[in-house]
Parts: C-alpha cells; structure tokens; sequence
C-alpha cells in the first residue's frame, strides 16, 4: 500500500450545467428566452406553456388576445421556480411564436421552441 494522495481535480464553477447547451456566445440570463413548449394530456388532448415573457408586460391582456386570436381556453398559472406561465388548450406553437413576433412582444432569435 502506499500512501499517494489523489491530485486535487479543478472543478469547474457552480453554474456550470453539463448537459446544458453550449454556445460560442456568452449566453446571459435565462430570462432573454420566451420558451413555447407543448404536453400531451390524455388521448389526442395537448397543451401548449409560453414561459420567460418579461415582466413590464400584463399577462392577463397577452392571454386574453392569444384566446380571442386562436379560439382557444387558457390560463396563467403562477410557478414558484418559473414564475408566471400562460397555458393555453391545443398545440399552439406556432401561433404564439407568430403572434409573439407580429405584436413585438419578442423578437423571432428570442423565441425558443419546445415538443415533438
């Protein structure tokens, strides 16, 4: 038996996600990203969450205008770790991308699509 110590291994810093994206960019805060995901419910139901809207915009009027542009039901949900999410009926992706980039709550590179 000898008595060599294992090398001290640097460690990198504690925000680094390892299986996180890699960019060549320094990628800032989480909150540049509008996110648009898709779930499915049961049978052929789905739902579809937009995330990381900022916070100078009234979600209640942003939903209310999603409802009446897509004829669909939702609602805005308050997360402790995510903040406020507006969940909408139906898979509506694209729809919201659009209608995010046509009323410039946010541009086409900030929006970040999410599902199958």
């Amino acid at each position: 038996m000898s008595s060599d110590i294992a090398p001290v291994i640097d460690l990198p810093a504690a925000g680094f996600d390892p299986l996180g994206e890699q960019t060549g960019e320094d990628k800032g805060d989480a909150g540049d990203y509008v996110h648009i995901r898709v779930q499915q419910r049961n049978g052929r139901k789905s739902l579809t969450t937009v995330q990381g809207l900022k916070e100078k915009y009234d979600y209640n009027k942003v939903l209310k205008a999603l409802k009446k542009d897509f004829c669909c039901n939702g609602t805005v949900v308050e997360d402790t770790e995510l903040g406020k999410v507006i969940q909408l009926q139906g898979d509506q992706r694209k729809n919201v991308s659009e209608f995010l980039i046509k009323t410039k709550i946010s541009k086409k590179e900030h929006i970040k699509l999410h599902g199958f």
